[in-house]
């Protein structure tokens, strides 16, 4: 049984773009849904096909790739983690690299980019860092 299915996520993802693939299949759960929503707006993934099966549902996730073959995301990196939860305050959010980067948190008011939470000035756990 998968204790954090945040780490799973991006671990899956890093690890199918080592790999050079071109999509990942991942199980499906509303945070991840929303996550991949962030990934796909923000261009950092093609897009994804949510996959409905008898159990929670499947993400597919079409990854992206550069000219030179190399993948866009260059760095996947789990902030909060279950043994030390990160929270933030909308005033204390960080930049991931200089804002080059995003942070993805989780609201209140929903899953969203740093930038987002402190337009909305609202705070969260901080989820993880994308660049």
């Amino acid at each position: 049984m998968q204790s954090d299915p945040v780490s799973d996520y991006l671990t899956r993802i890093r690890n199918a773009q080592q790999a050079g693939h071109r999509r990942v299949d991942i199980p499906a759960s509303k945070l991840k849904r929303a996550m991949t929503k962030i990934l796909v707006d923000k261009g950092y993934v093609n897009k994804y096909i949510d996959i409905t099966d008898n159990k929670q549902g499947i993400l597919r996730l079409f990854l992206k790739y550069d000219a030179y073959g190399q993948p866009v995301i260059k760095e996947l990196k789990r902030v909060s983690k279950p043994g030390l939860r990160k929270y933030s305050s909308n005033e204390n959010i960080p930049q991931a690299y200089n804002g080059l980067g995003i942070v993805i948190v989780s609201t209140s008011k929903g899953v969203m980019t740093d930038k987002e939470a402190r337009k909305l000035k609202v705070g969260g756990e901080l989820l993880c860092t994308v660049y």
